[in-house]
């Protein structure tokens, strides 16, 4: 049931992922399910780059130079894991919006249209046993140094996946009530 599916729902990190590999069948899987969000007049604005393997050691390059050409202090943990995460990952996809060149909605709907095409990757992972995590690093906002991005494209982070042998905890919630007003 899909009730059950977005309970158990979880982020599960790079440090977390075992090395086992994940199919392209499988990547192509979660993206068509990425494909189903709704979009306001259909400008369906999710866009997706996949790295795997050298992809994957080149982003954790750029990301930990980045970091130390615009941080006046950079960490020596944070360097690591910047260079050291895309590379534990079974894969990444590079989230991106192209915002409709008509400008026909407004750029926020465009963002939640591609942060639910997100959502139904991660529950296409959950329900396919495949660890996720999306990571939205101050970083992002460099990424046209690194993809060839298009006009009126942007980054809004990374979307990790990975196996993990790790037991998923269970989560909780404060009660709906808390946050709800009945008129």
């Amino acid at each position: 049931m899909i009730f059950d599916l977005i309970k158990n729902r979880r982020s599960v990190f790079p440090v977390q992922y075992n090395n086992k590999p994940i199919a392209k069948s499988d990547i192509e899987k979660i993206l068509e399910a990425a494909n189903w969000a709704p979009s306001h007049k259909k400008t369906e604005p999710w866009r997706f780059k996949v790295l795997q393997g050298e992809a994957q050691a080149k982003l954790g390059m750029f990301l930990s130079l980045k970091y130390m050409e615009n941080d006046a202090s950079p960490k020596e943990f944070k360097v690591k894991k910047l260079m050291e995460n895309p590379k534990r990952a079974g894969a990444i996809i590079a989230v991106c919006m192209q915002r409709d060149p008509n400008e026909s909605v407004p750029e926020w709907e465009e963002i939640a249209a591609t942060a639910m095409a997100v959502q139904n990757m991660w529950l296409c992972c959950t329900e396919m046993g495949i660890g996720s995590y999306w990571s939205s690093p101050g970083l992002i906002k460099f990424m046209n140094e690194f993809f060839d991005l298009n006009d009126g494209e942007m980054c809004l982070g990374f979307f990790y996946m990975g196996y993990s042998d790790e037991e998923i905890t269970e989560q909780t919630r404060t009660p709906i009530e808390n946050k709800v007003v009945w008129m």
